[in-house]
């Protein structure tokens, strides 16, 4: 479920050419938090009635029963992984986490839209992407532990560790299009972030920067309608997707709870990039049904009717009937499902525990390249200080 390569790079377009417009449908407002629809693309409704899309039809077109149920394990199995990370915190075994729950479609379906050779920027919520991407999902829980700085090598998988600066990441994916542009490889770089993180200069400096050298980049901003207690309205007059034609390149609204729809967008924004058509922003709108991180309490800012709005168009669910309604899957498959899931559980509690503790000194390593006398004074005292508790408890066992 990749996009073919397409032939050489075209000669790219200015910012003012046809390919700053979409085609898509357009609204003059923000959505309402009481309930009303956005205007976006969907190709499945929350009821899993398929739709056609004239527009983006022809980039799920080739997606067979065996790859819908595949993108149905892959949400199924992110949401269990999460859910057990969110588990393993409250039992003391990570420091935090950031759940994706709710927002499975919008990444499994962006994800998998990826060829191999495309380079991805996450923030630090893109549990699903990673999974897509071919992360080993234990992986990502040594930095919410505390015991490395990622625990993947990021060009294993042209998966970037995750970023915890709001929005910085959006400069790193554009610099690296920018690179990719001037190697002449037709790749394309995908950079995450939230609808919090749209209103952080780095992203409008991004757009400034794709805007003007046209980079293959795709900004995926995933508008899950928080940036931690902060409504989408508070932050933008508009929806987010129309800022991007200010700065000159086109902007689409995703329903970011509809797997098929986040495929096809991505797959068409990939598809721009490739040909040398410059930069797009993806507005997948979709809502985070947890907290912000386990540090938080949604309680104290959303109201309950809310949140159930949103359950009803739960992406998995949605997918489960297409499925189902299709005869695409049977209860063998969901059986299956179920049994891998809580295999995957049993999987991250086990190597979360048996996760070594870092090294106490590792903290001095690499801060200057030939080393440096306050460094070593420094280290001397921690290991000053790291005996002292030796010593304490040896006095206390005599």
């Amino acid at each position: 479920m990749t996009v073919e390569s397409t032939a050489a790079r075209k000669p790219r377009r200015s910012a003012g050419s046809k390919a700053g417009t979409t085609g898509t449908k357009r609204t003059t407002s923000n959505t309402s938090k009481k309930g009303a629809d956005p205007d976006l693309v969907q190709l499945l409704t929350p009821e899993g009635t398929r739709v056609a899309s004239p527009e983006y039809d022809r980039y799920v077109a080739d997606v067979t029963p065996e790859q819908l149920r595949g993108l149905y394990r892959d949400m199924v199995l992110t949401r269990r992984f999460d859910a057990e990370a969110t588990s393993l915190q409250r039992q003391g075994e990570l420091g935090l986490w950031a759940s994706l729950l709710g927002q499975e479609a919008a990444q499994i379906g962006s994800g998998r839209a990826l060829r191999d050779d495309d380079y991805v920027f996450p923030t630090y919520r893109e549990h699903g992407v990673a999974w897509c991407r071919g992360v080993d999902p234990t992986n990502l829980l040594g930095m919410f532990r505390g015991v490395n700085n990622g625990g993947w090598d990021p060009n294993s998988n042209n998966f970037h560790l995750y970023t915890i600066v709001i929005g910085s990441q959006t400069l790193h994916a554009t610099g690296y299009a920018m690179g990719v542009a001037k190697d002449g490889a037709d790749s394309a770089v995908i950079a995450y972030f939230g609808d919090g993180a749209s209103s952080q200069g780095d992203v409008a400096e991004s757009f400034t920067f794709a805007a003007v050298y046209n980079a293959p980049v795709v900004f995926f901003c995933q508008n899950n309608q928080w940036a931690i207690s902060e409504p989408t309205e508070k932050q933008t007059r508009v929806p987010l997707y129309q800022r991007a034609q200010g700065f000159g390149f086109p902007g689409v609204r995703v329903d970011g709870n509809d797997v098929l729809a986040c495929l096809a967008v991505t797959k068409w924004a990939l598809e721009r990039a490739r040909n040398g058509e410059g930069p797009t922003l993806v507005e997948a709108f979709t809502y985070r049904m947890g907290a912000h991180t386990t540090s938080d309490d949604p309680t104290r800012y959303r109201l309950d009717d809310e949140r159930a709005a949103w359950e009803a168009k739960d992406p998995i669910a949605r997918l489960r009937a297409y499925l189902e309604a299709s005869n695409h899957a049977d209860e063998g498959f969901f059986a299956e499902l179920e049994a891998e899931s809580e295999a995957l559980g049993r999987r991250v509690r086990e190597a979360v525990r048996a996760m070594p503790d870092p090294d106490h000194f590792a903290i001095f390593e690499n801060v200057y390249a030939d080393g440096h006398a306050l460094v070593d004074e420094e280290r001397a005292q921690f290991a000053a200080y790291q005996a002292s508790f030796a010593d304490t408890d040896a006095e206390g066992g005599r």
